[in-house]
C-alpha cells in the first residue's frame, strides 16, 4: 500500500545487484541532460539497511556514474567515510558527527545543520505546521552562530557555503512555505553572505523589521516573530 508517514531508514535499493546501477546511470544521465547547473545531489542521508561496506561501495559507484556523466556529486554527510573523488560535496545537517575524514580527503562542505538551517522546524511550540525533531528555532537562533564552527573539523576553507533545506512533511502549499521560510530565509542568507565579525543580531533584527512592508506588498506570508520590531 501507498506509504503517507514520514519515517525514513526501513527501505534501500538492491546495491549487490548489476541492473541498480544501470537504473542509476539512466535515472542521471536523463536528469543531468536537462538540469544545466554542474551539480548531482545523490543524497545517500539516513540509510539504516546496508552494512558500512555495503553502503561505502554504493557511493563509490554512484559517484562514479556522477562522475562519468560530467556532474558534480553532492551527498548528506554520511558519504563522508566512503573513498569520494576530491571535488565531491558533503552537505552536513548532523550537529553531533564529524565529517573530517572527508574534508582532510580534500572535500568541500556546504554547511545545513539541521538544528540551526532547518526551516521546517517549528519557531515555538506553539507553530501550528513544522517538526521538532532537530530542534525549535526562532528567528535568533537561525541567525546568531558560525558555519565555520558548526561542525568539528570543517573548517571555514572547506565550506562553499550554506543552505536551508525546507521539508515538506507538514507543509500543504505555498503559503505553509513561505509562513517557515519567512523571515529565517533572510537570516540564513545573510549568514551566507556576510563575515562573521560583520554580524550583529541587534542590527540585523533591525533591518529585517524594515522588510515587513515590502513582504506584505509582495503578498508573502511571512511569520511576524515577536523578537523582531516589524
Amino acid at each position: 500500500p501507498l506509504y503517507t508517514g514520514i519515517e525514513v531508514g526501513f527501505s534501500t535499493l538492491c546495491v549487490d545487484k548489476e541492473i541498480t546501477y544501470e537504473f542509476i546511470d539512466d535515472v542521471v544521465r536523463e536528469i543531468g541532460a536537462i538540469t544545466t547547473g554542474p551539480y548531482f545531489h545523490i543524497g545517500g542521508g539516513e540509510v539504516m539497511k546496508l552494512t558500512q561496506e555495503q553502503y561505502n561501495e554504493f557511493i563509490e559507484r554512484a559517484q562514479e556514474i556522477v562522475r562519468s556523466n560530467e556532474k558534480r556529486v553532492v551527498g548528506w554527510d554520511e558519504i563522508a567515510h566512503a573513498r569520494l573523488l576530491p571535488n565531491t560535496i558533503v552537505q552536513h545537517w548532523r550537529p553531533k558527527v564529524s565529517s573530517a575524514e572527508a574534508v582532510a580527503r580534500g572535500a568541500k562542505v556546504i554547511m545545513s545543520i539541521a538544528h540551526r538551517a532547518y526551516l521546517d522546524m517549528k519557531y515555538n511550540e506553539q507553530t501550528p505546521i513544522g517538526l521538532t525533531w532537530a530542534a525549535i528555532i526562532d528567528v535568533k537562533s537561525s541567525y546568531d552562530w558560525d558555519p565555520a564552527k558548526a561542525a568539528a573539523g570543517v573548517p571555514e576553507s572547506s565550506l562553499l557555503g550554506v543552505e536551508a533545506p525546507l521539508w515538506s512533511e507538514t507543509l500543504a502549499n505555498i503559503r505553509d512555505v513561505e509562513f517557515m521560510a519567512f523571515p529565517r530565509l533572510a537570516a540564513i542568507a545573510e549568514i551566507g553572505w556576510s563575515r562573521q565579525d560583520d554580524r550583529d543580531w541587534d542590527d540585523f533584527r533591525e533591518r529585517l523589521g524594515a522588510q515587513a512592508a515590502r513582504w506584505v506588498a509582495l503578498g508573502v506570508n511571512f511569520y511576524r516573530a515577536p523578537e523582531i520590531p516589524w
